[in-house]
């Protein structure tokens, strides 16, 4: 992983900020700092660029994945299942290809409003999408079978037009032969382009997946400029990055119960940053679980989160955290906005 800062979406023009805060792809016009903008001549490289969906069941690894296509930690993870909550852009450029992935929320049976939103979050990302990348935990299915989940997104990969790649992940945790058979299963249900085995926590196979996808994005002019990597809004990445620490720290269903919002951020004239965020709970109990005995687990929270913050953004970041009971935030529309779900969905 690089050490860079990703360029956010502060950064681009406002009316590519604009579309990409209303869901809607950008319109394919160049891109400041792309090719199409510095070479003028016949004879210069043609450029690609598409949106590739990464989606699958929970847990899968599509976020850990994502990471590591892009070179730095844009998504969080956890081993727990569905952190993942709305849809995050991953920018990578590789040569004169601009892949724009889409890291969605696992494809479940959903219960609840808020798993209903994130599932059609999930297929939206697909549908918009010029490429989907199956991502299959190998490991999991080599030792049980294809799960309910997997079988439900590939009778849907089935109804696709455009071109769906298969990547059995975690292969670093099962035996080769188990490996093929089930890639033969899978290509039974489904038609892929083509079979990749890769481990996105250690980059195995993912450049050869990479390298790939270049070639089959279409052709046209990139949609973000070359140093750009996330559309992702400093606001919502910090409250991410604490939302990750929830899910470290807690156990049990408690970070489900959870949400961060980032309620204040302020310019220090020394170049530091004062962020100022809530963590939502539902009962009284679930609040007391997340101060800790004398406050001792909000601080652990709040000491990690403003360290990967630290390291994120580059500068010396001035954390503090508040948890606040709302008994109904699972069901206000408001959050779904702000995580760019649909309420209705």
């Amino acid at each position: 992983m690089t050490g860079r800062s990703p360029r956010l979406l502060r950064d681009i023009p406002p009316v590519a900020a604009q579309e990409n805060k209303e869901g809607v792809p950008p319109q394919r016009s160049p891109a400041k700092g792309s090719p199409e903008s510095r070479a003028s001549s016949p004879a210069a490289l043609p450029t690609r660029c598409g949106y590739v969906a990464l989606i699958g069941a929970p847990n899968a690894g599509k976020s850990t994945l994502l990471n590591q296509l892009v070179g730095h930690k844009l998504a969080i993870v956890s081993p727990k299942v569905q952190t993942t909550r709305s849809r995050l852009l991953g920018i990578v450029v590789a040569g004169a290809s601009q892949l724009v992935f889409v890291d969605t929320p696992g494809i479940f049976e959903p219960r609840r409003r808020l798993d209903r939103a994130m599932v059609a979050a999930a297929w939206t990302g697909a549908a918009d999408s010029d490429i989907a990348v199956l991502l299959v935990d190998a490991a999991h299915c080599g030792e049980r079978g294809i799960d309910g989940d997997t079988r439900h997104i590939l009778d849907r990969l089935a109804e696709r037009r455009n071109p769906a790649v298969l990547a059995l992940n975690k292969i670093d945790l099962v035996r080769r032969d188990s490996l093929l058979g089930l890639a033969a299963e899978l290509g039974q249900k489904a038609a892929f382009e083509q079979v990749f085995m890769i481990s996105g926590l250690t980059g195995d196979g993912v450049e050869d997946l990479k390298r790939h996808l270049t070639a089959l994005v279409p052709p046209g002019p990139w949609l973000f400029p070359e140093d750009q990597l996330s559309d992702a809004p400093e606001r919502l990445i910090a409250a991410e990055v604490t939302r990750e620490q929830v899910f470290v720290q807690l156990h049990q269903e408690l970070p489900y119960a959870a949400t961060v919002e980032t309620e204040s951020w302020e310019e220090r004239p020394d170049g530091s940053a004062r962020i100022a965020q809530v963590i939502y709970v539902q009962r009284p109990g679930q609040r007391a679980i997340v101060l800790g005995n004398g406050g001792r687990r909000i601080k652990t929270i709040g000491a990690r989160a403003r360290a990967e913050l630290e390291q994120r953004f580059g500068r010396r970041v001035h954390l503090f955290l508040f948890v606040k009971v709302r008994e109904n935030w699972i069901d206000d529309r408001e959050r779904y906005d702000a995580l760019g779900l649909d309420y209705n969905a």
